[in-house]
């Protein structure tokens, strides 16, 4: 590319207004023909590797999607060379339909203030990486489907490594059970409800199994990805309980040593750029971190995350998505740390006290 049109790029991408990385000021220039070349081919492929099958006007409306992906990859990979961006399983989805589907956080409002806040840890001896998946307290990646129901992920990942902290038992845990009988809503904002596929919090489902006392196992109450109603009867055995939790303060020390005493967080954070993300450290020099719509599990962070943009190598966090192993990085990301990117640090849950 010539390094005239690489400056129109980055300035266009400068001009991206706050409310959303994909809306700009001024309308970017479609593609050449000549950049385009291949795409059907490439279409067909990716067709193939997920099994996926259009015919008629689906076919020519799912490609063009699919070509406006190649475009969107393009300049998220100008905007954040950290990571490496392409053809993802969510090429063939429009920007509203992956947020319906993919993300689900009720509410981008910061936990109200009825959550107490955890108080401060000593940050001066943390280790310089750390990794719960290295101790035992991550169970394998999960995948929602499409279902909004990350928040019902993010809570149980985090319950399960404060379980394994605890008691040295790692037990996957019910996200199905959060989907069919927890409607809590946070009592500061009354419209932030956990409403199954349609979203939740976090902290909202957090209150409610520390009320109702626990979760059962996936075993006992398997993941259907979908609505349902609660099945819950007495024949159904507590597998974890949690007695208390906190929100953790934005500052990322502060996080960092709330990680390694109590185990893996629940963290909400915004995900428009994870759609086109394969792998690598993402650090996107825009990023509304005021937008969160997606609930995911922190569970650790290193050192020598390669970011070039960021002068170099910088530290990063280890965060487990809810979107099958075969996303990203064995269904994992890492996202650069010590800045608040996408606003990781905005919403972050504790498990402090769990059975």
């Amino acid at each position: 590319m010539a390094a005239s049109s690489l400056l129109l790029l980055v300035t266009l991408l400068a001009a991206v207004s706050a409310a959303s990385a994909w809306r700009p000021l001024f309308p970017i220039v479609q593609p050449s023909v000549d950049s385009l070349l291949g795409v059907e081919d490439k279409f067909g492929a990716f067709l193939v590797q997920y099994g996926k099958n259009y015919t008629g006007s689906q076919y020519l409306h799912r490609l063009k999607v699919f070509r406006d992906n190649l475009v969107k990859a393009t300049l998220n990979q100008l905007n954040d060379p950290g990571a490496q961006h392409g053809i993802t399983q969510f090429s063939d989805l429009t920007e509203e339909e992956f947020q319906h589907y993919y993300l689900g956080l009720a509410s981008a409002h910061e936990p109200g203030e009825s959550i107490p806040v955890a108080p401060p840890l000593p940050t001066g001896d943390l280790p310089e990486t750390f990794d719960w998946r290295d101790r035992g307290a991550v169970t394998p990646v999960k995948n929602q489907g499409m279902c909004g129901s990350c928040w019902a992920f993010a809570t149980t990942g985090a319950i399960e490594g404060a379980h394994y902290v605890k008691t040295g038992e790692l037990v996957s845990l019910s996200e199905q059970e959060l989907v069919d009988c927890d409607h809590e809503c946070d009592p500061n904002f009354p419209e932030a409800c956990d409403s199954g596929c349609s979203g939740g919090l976090p902290n909202n489902a957090l209150e409610w199994i520390v009320d109702k006392g626990g979760l059962v196992s996936e075993a006992d109450y398997p993941y259907s990805g979908q609505d349902g109603t609660c099945k819950l009867t007495d024949s159904l055995t507590i597998a974890a309980k949690v007695d208390n939790f906190s929100r953790v303060a934005v500052d990322e020390e502060q996080i960092a040593a709330n990680l390694v005493k109590f185990g893996p967080l629940a963290i909400g954070i915004n995900a428009n750029y994870l759609q086109t993300y394969i792998g690598g450290v993402t650090c996107p020099l825009i990023c509304n971190r005021h937008a969160l719509n997606h609930g995911v599990v922190l569970v650790g962070y290193g050192v020598h995350g390669f970011t070039p943009i960021r002068l170099g190598f910088k530290p990063y966090w280890i965060v487990k998505n809810s979107w099958g192993p075969h996303w990203g990085e064995q269904g994992y990301f890492k996202i650069c740390r010590g800045k608040g990117e996408c606003g990781l640090n905005t919403m972050v849950s504790a498990v402090i006290k769990a059975e």
